[in-house]
């Protein structure tokens, strides 16, 4: 795609080093995209992407987003060439055909996303555009990162029939995700966790039971009372007789005699003796 010619390290020729919102002209019909950051120890890793836009500043489908998980660009006209590192540090560069990209592409944002931290833990983060002689066009460097977790570092774009380099530096603290949704590529979100586990099938619902038969009462007999005191009688367990409590006390009532037999006075009555009777055939005897 891309092959950088040789030259004397240290030679920059033609390099202008640029400040944020400035733009130049770019005249090589293919250009390298190199992103330079220096490591250590706490410092996150980077990675460098591209984007191409319509007339909207919108991609035009996801296959508009070059990273490292989509290299290349079905045109042609935009790769990711991948990391390097050395003594002066890491390097991430993406290689841009000028010449092969379609007329609907208006726009190639040049972009950077962090892992494992923020931008502001990234010393030395720039942005050089070079041309196939070897030349550095442009130089950004971007020095005021904070919490951001992704950078629009600059941007290639059509004006007048024509290609331009503008320095960016757009921070993003939303990450990668955040600035490829702003640019339209439809991210999908992660699960939550409880929705992650699987849910265990229900069991088929079983027949119900039968219900147990009513159990029908006998009624209760109302608490029996003693007539003389009127406390309640204790209730007898079964099978047992209860003995038979007879009054105490007083009478309820007093007791009232009957009257006496009078038999009567003065002399008896003549007693008439009966006249005896005859059987026949019988002698009666002589008194």
């Amino acid at each position: 795609m891309f092959e950088r010619e040789a030259r004397p390290t240290g030679t920059m020729v033609g390099m202008a080093s640029m400040v944020k919102g400035s733009n130049l002209p770019v005249s090589a019909s293919t250009v390298q995209c190199v992103l330079r950051w220096s490591g250590g120890t706490g410092v996150p890793d980077v990675d460098a992407s591209a984007l191409l836009l319509d007339e909207r500043g919108k991609v035009r489908d996801d296959q508009d987003f070059i990273f490292y998980n989509q290299p290349a660009h079905a045109s042609g006209a935009v790769g990711h060439a991948g990391k390097q590192s050395g003594a002066g540090g890491f390097t991430d560069t993406v290689v841009v055909e000028l010449a092969r990209l379609e007329p609907s592409v208006e726009r190639v944002v040049l972009a950077a996303s962090a892992d494992g931290g923020t931008f502001g833990q990234v010393p030395g983060l720039t942005l050089t555009v070079i041309d196939p002689a070897g030349s550095e066009i442009a130089q950004f460097a971007i020095t005021d990162a904070t919490t951001e977790t992704a950078f629009v570092c600059g941007e290639l774009y059509r004006r007048s029939g024509a290609w331009k380099f503008r320095a960016v530096g757009q921070g993003y603290a939303s990450g990668l995700a955040g600035l490829a949704t702003d640019f339209g590529i439809s991210v999908a979100e992660s699960p939550p966790a409880d929705a992650a586990r699987p849910v265990p099938p229900s069991p088929a619902e079983s027949p119900a039971a039968p219900a147990p038969p009513a159990r029908i009462e006998a009624p209760r007999e109302a608490p029996r009372r003693r007539e003389d005191t009127g406390a309640p009688v204790p209730a007898r367990p079964p099978g047992v007789l209860t003995p038979t409590h007879l009054p105490s006390g007083p009478p309820a009532a007093p007791f009232v005699p009957a009257p006496p037999t009078r038999l009567p006075s003065g002399p008896p009555a003549p007693f008439t003796p009966l006249a005896p009777t005859r059987l026949p055939g019988v002698t009666p005897p002589r008194v």
